[in-house]
């Protein structure tokens, strides 16, 4: 999140271009790649992890980094927009032709209208975190539900395939259930439509 507002504040200047550059570079390279990037330079090269089967904080630090790398550039990118088309808006400029201070207008309307934007993203980063979770734990050996539906898959444990997913059909329903109950108390339009009853 701040990646995305510093790069709107300072648009197309040197600081967005260079988050934009890596924005772009991190959601352009899958995740199994980045994971195996990751341990051919932290571990192999420099040491700083075990390759295989870490535990502890050193264990968890870069299979957390393999999933937030390609999923903090998606948040980069919609953050930077979002923000870029609220500035031009026509109540922007009229709060700073009354003289309200661009701080303010900033904290308190522009940052503001992000909660709708987040929400909607972090239940889509449920779903990726869902089925990308699984090759991440391959690599990097870490027994998770992941990991444990791939074994199920190639030993052909049907039940334990099923389980997995009516498991990730009711996460996926239970987010997709708050996430529209949040929508709908932030946005006012939603609840003056409802309301209503239509148009």
């Amino acid at each position: 999140m701040p990646l995305g507002i510093a790069a709107a504040l300072r648009h197309n200047r040197c600081c967005d271009h260079l988050i934009r550059c890596c924005a772009f570079l991190g959601n352009s390279l899958p995740g199994f790649f980045i994971a195996l990037l990751l341990l051919y330079c932290f571990a192999l090269k420099l040491n700083f992890f075990t390759v295989l089967g870490g535990s502890g904080f050193g264990g968890l630090l870069l299979p957390a980094l393999a999933l937030a790398i390609p999923m903090s550039a998606k948040y980069i990118r919609h953050i930077r927009s979002n923000i870029l088309e609220e500035i031009n808006r026509d109540y922007v400029a009229g709060a700073l032709v009354r003289g309200i201070p661009k701080a303010t207008v900033f904290r308190r309307f522009i940052l503001r209208s992000l909660g709708s934007t987040l929400i909607t993203l972090f239940s889509l980063s449920v779903g990726s975190l869902l089925g990308g979770t699984a090759i991440i734990e391959m690599i990097f050996m870490i027994d998770g539900i992941g990991k444990m539906a791939m074994d199920a898959i190639l030993m052909r444990d049907y039940p334990v395939v099923q389980a997995y997913v009516v498991w990730t059909a009711f996460i996926f329903t239970c987010v997709n259930l708050v996430t529209d109950l949040l929508l709908h108390q932030l946005e006012p339009q939603a609840r003056q439509f409802t309301k209503g009853g239509g148009w």
